[in-house]
């Protein structure tokens, strides 16, 4: 019996400590957008006026483990799923079966980024600064328009004789054009070319090449952006706001203390992000009274909102700016989008 029991404890600990095939999401660090980081700006502008502004704009981070980083243990998972604070997803639902650590991290870092251009670029579009946006061809989308007359890597320069400088002039001269087919000047593999097609009209009445477009910027001025270790498109939003806040003289946020997460475009509109149940609870531990969350996260934010913590929704930049504005004069949250 005593050699059964201990055999049944050695075999019981062994399971405990098996690999289990969940990665865990827990609240992670915050880190203040318009603070610093290491005795150094998060944020620093070199080429422009800018100014020190004060309180806290703090991009919010889930701290995730499993996966292709190393495996979590079945206590791990265990403890993960009666803590209220913690989500457990099945790995295959994260990551495709075969992801290497390298690819995530690699992944991360491009996503990161591209989401810091794509931030500069809404905070220079919110302040009316120009800057020129060069446009190229990535893949083309399902039954495109554009199929066998724009190829991967294509450089869009013009449309009907007028410069692309931007998305929205691309998607301005389409709408124009009402679904008529438009000449395209297209750069490719280093020669300059004439092409024509004919947009289709998407399901919300934009008219579209039917084209998966990457983007290169050239800003007026440096904005340089410290922070290492994390990675992904979410903190875009609040990188934006810290740009704002930086080229804005005085307070943006009457020095309170505010959180968020989001994607965004140069466009300055706002994307959904994943792990928002953590973000609030991170954001609410290390203090923040207002949270900005992207509508499309708004069913995940109901029922997951700490004690204390206010949330607002925000779809674009400038929903942000302004919540931000009005919280930080003393404005009343009843009067903003809420979830």
């Amino acid at each position: 019996m005593a050699v059964s029991g201990g055999l049944a404890v050695v075999l019981s600990a062994a399971a405990i400590l098996l690999p289990s095939p969940y990665v865990l999401e827990a609240p992670g660090p915050t880190f203040n957008t318009i603070g610093e980081v290491d005795g150094e700006p998060l944020i620093r502008i070199d080429g422009a006026e800018s100014f020190t502004p004060e309180g806290e704009l703090d991009l919010t981070t889930v701290f995730v483990r499993g996966g292709p980083n190393g495996q979590v243990n079945v206590f791990d998972t265990f403890r993960a799923w009666v803590d209220p604070d913690d989500d457990v997803i099945p790995e295959q639902l994260v990551y495709p079966e075969g992801t290497t650590s390298s690819e995530v991290q690699e992944q991360n870092a491009v996503a990161m980024t591209s989401s810091q251009e794509s931030a500069i670029a809404a905070a220079l579009t919110h302040e009316d600064i120009d800057y020129t946006q060069e446009l190229f061809v990535v893949g083309l989308g399902p039954d495109s328009a554009a199929d066998g007359l724009l190829q991967d890597g294509d450089v869009l320069r013009a449309i009907e004789g007028q410069e692309i400088d931007t998305i929205a002039a691309l998607r301005n001269a389409l709408n124009d054009a009402d679904g008529a087919a438009v000449d395209l000047s297209v750069v490719r593999d280093g020669t300059p070319t004439e092409v024509s097609v004919t947009p289709k009209e998407s399901p919300e009445g934009d008219f579209q090449l039917g084209v998966l477009l990457g983007s290169t910027f050239d800003f007026p001025f440096d904005v340089m952006i410290q922070l290492d270790d994390v990675g992904g498109p979410s903190a875009g939003m609040m990188f934006a706001l810290g740009i704002v806040d930086n080229l804005t003289e005085g307070n943006l946020t009457g020095g309170r203390h505010f959180a968020g997460t989001g994607t965004i475009d140069s466009e300055g509109a706002v994307g959904p992000i994943g792990g928002i149940a953590q973000k609030l609870v991170g954001a609410r531990s290390a203090g923040a009274e207002f949270f900005l969350a992207p509508a499309d996260n708004c069913d995940e934010v109901i029922g997951n909102i700490p004690d204390g913590l206010t949330v607002v929704r925000v779809q674009t930049l400038d929903d942000a700016v302004e919540a931000v504005e009005t919280l930080g004069d003393g404005g009343d949250a009843a009067a903003l989008a809420s979830c």
